[in-house]
Formats: structure tokens, C-alpha cells, sequence
């Protein structure tokens, strides 16, 4: 099944200046990318943090990788 992280990821320019966040979470997508890229695990970061599920994790790296792709073709 196909994520589509439109579903996942939030942005309100009234909570952490607009920055990315899961579901209007506080949990912004930097934060789970940090998490990740200093080698904690999808599994330890789903049990640090309860309130995402593996779907957000998911959209959080397609959301960097559409970015990613933008910006190259900006």
C-alpha cells in the first residue's frame, strides 16, 4: 500500500513556525530524520515516541525525498 504523506505531514504557521510536523503533532519531520540518520531504528523510534505509528515514519522519508527532489529542480 502506497503512502501518501499528504495524510501525515502537517504544517501550521501557528505551531513551530511552520516547520513540518506529524499530524499537528509537536513532532516535527526533523526531528524523526535526525532520529534516523543518528541510527536509531524505526522500532526504537516508534517506542520513544508512542504517538507515531510506522506510516509516519514512512511519510516523513518521502516528504524529505519529494523535497529533495524539488529543490533539485528549482
Amino acid at each position: 500500500m502506497a503512502i501518501d504523506w499528504r495524510e501525515h505531514i502537517t504544517s501550521d504557521p501557528k505551531m513551530h513556525h511552520g516547520r513540518p510536523t506529524v499530524r499537528g503533532m509537536r513532532i516535527e519531520v526533523s526531528d524523526v530524520l535526525d532520529n534516523l540518520g543518528a541510527g536509531m531504528s524505526v522500532e526504537e523510534l516508534l517506542s520513544d515516541f508512542p504517538e507515531l505509528t510506522k506510516s509516519d515514519v514512512l511519510a516523513c522519508l518521502i516528504f524529505a525525498a519529494e523535497q529533495t527532489r524539488r529543490l533539485a529542480h528549482a
